[in-house]
C-alpha cells in the first residue's frame, strides 16, 4: 500500500485538515467536521433562546390584556350602561339588601306566593349548592316525589283532587334557584293568599300582572313572575 492509501485509510492529516472546510469548487463545508458541529450548536442556542423570549413576551402581552384591560373594561362599560345587574340586581328594603331579582327565596306560609320547589341544599334554594336532584324521567323516586308535591300543592291552595298542576308547581329547576313561577301557577295560588292577607283576589292579579316579565329577548321562554319581588310587594302594602 502506498502513502497515499495509507493516509486516506487512516485518515491522515490531509484529510482532517480538510473536514469541515468549505470546498474548492461550490464553497460548501464539507459535513463531518468540528467547525460545522460547533456552527450548528451555536445557532440552535440562539434559535431556543429566541423561542424562549418570544413565548415569554407573549404570556406576559396576553395575561396583561386578557386579565387586566379587558376585565376592567367589561366592568366600566357595565357599570356605565346597566349598573344595577352588573352588581347581582339586588333588592335593597330599608337600606338592608333582602335578596336578588335573579336568585329565588324559599317561602312557605299561607301569605305568601311559594316558589317552584328546589333541590339545592338539605332546606332548598341554598345558594351555596346550587343544582338539580338528577333524577331522571324513569326514577321512581321522582315519580313518587312528583305525585306527593302534586297532592301537596292541591290541598293547599284548595284544589280538587285530581285538578291539572303546572308542572313548575311539582318539578325542581336544574340551578335549582329559578326565581320565577309561571303564570298559571301564580293564578292558582290568589285564592289562597288572598284569603289569608284579607284582601280581594283582583288586587293580589294586579301585584301578579305588574311583576310578571315576559320572554327574554322577547321570544326565549315564557313569561313568569318573579316571587321574591311579588311577594316582598305584597309585604310592603300591608303596612300602609
Amino acid at each position: 500500500m502506498d502513502g497515499y492509501s495509507k493516509a486516506r485509510n487512516q485518515g491522515g492529516p490531509d484529510e482532517a485538515s480538510r473536514r469541515g472546510r468549505p470546498c474548492a469548487r461550490c464553497g460548501i463545508p464539507e459535513p463531518g467536521g468540528d467547525v460545522e458541529r460547533q456552527s450548528n450548536f451555536r445557532n440552535g442556542g440562539r434559535s431556543l433562546w429566541r423561542e424562549m423570549k418570544t413565548a415569554v413576551a407573549a404570556t406576559l402581552i396576553l395575561a396583561f390584556l386578557l386579565c387586566g384591560i379587558y376585565p376592567v373594561a367589561v366592568w366600566g362599560v357595565a357599570q356605565i350602561v346597566f349598573p344595577r345587574q352588573a352588581n347581582g340586581s339586588l333588592i335593597v328594603r330599608d337600606g338592608r339588601i333582602v335578596g336578588s331579582t335573579l336568585i329565588g327565596q324559599g317561602f312557605r306560609g299561607e301569605r305568601y306566593f311559594h316558589p317552584r320547589p328546589s333541590a339545592a341544599g338539605p332546606e332548598g334554594y341554598d345558594a351555596t349548592s346550587s343544582g338539580g336532584s338528577n333524577l331522571g324521567p324513569l326514577s321512581q323516586k321522582l315519580v313518587d316525589l312528583v305525585k306527593e308535591r302534586a297532592d301537596a300543592y292541591r290541598s293547599e291552595n284548595g284544589l280538587p283532587s285530581g285538578a291539572e298542576v303546572p308542572a313548575d308547581a311539582v318539578t325542581a329547576s336544574a340551578s335549582g334557584l329559578d326565581p320565577h313561577i309561571s303564570v298559571r301557577n301564580a293564578e292558582l295560588q290568589v285564592g289562597r293568599v288572598a284569603k289569608a292577607r284579607g284582601i280581594s283576589p283582583a288586587e293580589i292579579r294586579q301585584y301578579i300582572s305588574k311583576y310578571t316579565e315576559g320572554p327574554q329577548l322577547g321570544f326565549l321562554g315564557e313569561e313568569g313572575v318573579n316571587v321574591l319581588e311579588l311577594n316582598l310587594a305584597l309585604d310592603a302594602a300591608a303596612k300602609k
